[in-house]
């Protein structure tokens, strides 16, 4: 298949993380999104919770996934990369990310080889979130 059908979209990225709690206070509190819905699943003894930016009928989103029982870190692996969400003030958001304990393993700074305005940040879990400046039009 070349092209997607037109009702073909992007609905959601989902990720495992060991405490709902934190995962949320990152990406709500710190990162601004809203926390969309979230369910327990008692017979499967997991959560989710869908945060993002927008509503999830037009909007992509993340679904954080609990598993009550896991005890361990989950191994994030060679395969993932990030998730990078555009921001229109980098410096002053990185400014209060790590005033709020947020770690920031690349802080904002152009792109080595030129180009846009980008910093690395970590959730809970160590995901990399990637911030890409984007000024308003």
């Amino acid at each position: 298949m070349s092209e997607a059908p037109a009702n073909f979209r992007m609905l959601h990225t989902m990720l495992r993380v060991l405490d709902l709690d934190k995962s949320i206070d990152f990406y709500v509190d710190k990162m601004g999104m809203k926390l969309l819905r979230r369910q327990d699943y008692p017979t499967g003894e997991f959560t989710l919770a869908f945060v993002g930016y927008g509503d999830e009928r037009d909007h992509a989103v993340i679904e954080l996934t609990h598993n009550w029982g896991q005890k361990e870190a989950y191994s994030i692996g060679s395969g993932y990369g990030h998730i990078a969400i555009g921001v229109p003030d980098i410096y002053g958001l990185c400014d209060k990310l790590g005033q709020a304990g947020v770690k920031i393993p690349r802080p904002p700074g152009p792109m080595k080889h030129g180009g846009s305005v980008i910093a690395f940040v970590e959730d809970p879990d160590g995901y990399k979130v990637e911030l890409i400046e984007r000024k308003a039009a």
